[in-house]
Parts: structure tokens; C-alpha cells; sequence
């Protein structure tokens, strides 16, 4: 379960960078750590610190402004490479319930949707005019319920999501939370069939 997403509204974190695969995101390593927390200290490890370990402040990931940015713009092809689940973990501990971006790797956007994180398609061009307002540290406004992030001076990029996982985020319900909605049909099918096959149902359930 998560928290409900409907608007999501703040800062965004400019990451023009292409291909960031998910060891990029959490080395394999720190999957271990002490629960999901430790992974914020961890986090893009490879593009916020330099070689002797301390951070880079030219990397927007480390300046302080950004710290609890909601929103992330980033390269194409983003969350590409092994199918880690912690990489979402990653990014949801920091704050981030939104990922912009051209392109995105297919396992890493449906780990995103187990986890409540919203991963949005756009243009190339249309991602770089957001990379521009988050440059430039102006807010983004993400709706959910409109399909549609709007700029400061009013300007509105359209995404489109599935109807599944758009009922998910909003609800901030997991597989089974989705499932018992159901669960009036579930029972009258149990019922139909129990009288119809009866031999293969147990005496227990």
C-alpha cells in the first residue's frame, strides 16, 4: 500500500542524463541495508559523489533546495537494466513520486506502479522544456487526475497512463487492495462454481 496519488506539486530534480540503469540508481550492494531507509544515503551513488566519496555539489541530487523535491526530469531510457525493485525504493525515500522522462526501461515502470510512483512518457522536446523549468527552480504542478503537468505560466503537457494503473495510484492500492474490490463478483463465481464442480473444492475452503 501507499499514499493515494492525485496532485503532486514542487520543485523538480533536472537529471538530463540518458541511460541511468538501476545499479545507478542503488548499487547492488546496499540492497541488504537496514530497510529502506538506508537507501536514500545510497542513492545515485555513481553520479552524486566524486571518486574520493564526498558529494559533488554541481549534482543536483546534492543541492539543498532540491532535497525534497517530489518530482524528478530525467534522461531517456531511465530505470533501464536489472528489473531491482529497490530502485523504486530509492527514489521513494527520498520523496519522489514522479519521474519525467523520454523513454523509461519496462520492468523498472511497472515497479514503479507496485510503489506508487508515477513514471510519465512525454516528447523529447517536451521533456526538455521541463528540464528547463527545473533548472530554473520553478514549480511543476503533476495531476493525476487530469493527466496533465502544468508549468508556472500556465503551460500543459498531456500524458496518458492505463486505466489499471491509473486506479492504482489513485487509490493507493497494491494487487490484493484492487482484487477485494471485486470481492462481491469473486464470492457469487465461488458460489456458482462450488455447485457446479463441487469435487474440486476442498471441504475447507
Amino acid at each position: 500500500m501507499s499514499a493515494p496519488f492525485t496532485t503532486v506539486a514542487g520543485l523538480a530534480i533536472p537529471l538530463p542524463v540518458a541511460n541511468v540503469d538501476t545499479d545507478t540508481i542503488i548499487r547492488i550492494e546496499h540492497l541488504l541495508d537496514n530497510g529502506r531507509a538506508a537507501l536514500r544515503e545510497h542513492g545515485f551513488a555513481a553520479l552524486r559523489l566524486r571518486a574520493d566519496g564526498s558529494e559533488d555539489p554541481a549534482c543536483a541530487l546534492n543541492q539543498a533546495d532540491l532535497a525534497h523535491a517530489p518530482i524528478l526530469v530525467a534522461g531517456r531510457n531511465f530505470g533501464c537494466g536489472s528489473s531491482r525493485e529497490h530502485a523504486v525504493w530509492a527514489l521513494e525515500v527520498r520523496g519522489i513520486r514522479v519521474v519525467i522522462a523520454a523513454s523509461f526501461g519496462d520492468i523498472f515502470v511497472n515497479n514503479c506502479y507496485q510503489n506508487g510512483v508515477l513514471p510519465v512518457t512525454l516528447e523529447a522536446p517536451q521533456v526538455d522544456a521541463l528540464l528547463e523549468e527545473a533548472q530554473a527552480r520553478r514549480p511543476l504542478t503533476v495531476s493525476l487526475l487530469e493527466q496533465r503537468i502544468t508549468t508556472t505560466d500556465q503551460r500543459h503537457f498531456a500524458f496518458s497512463i492505463g486505466p489499471w494503473q491509473r486506479q492504482r495510484l489513485l487509490s493507493g492500492g497494491d494487487d490484493i487492495a484492487l482484487t477485494l474490490a471485486d470481492r462481491a463478483a469473486i464470492d457469487a463465481w465461488q458460489r456458482h462454481d462450488r455447485g457446479h464442480r463441487p469435487w474440486i473444492w476442498s471441504a475447507h475452503s
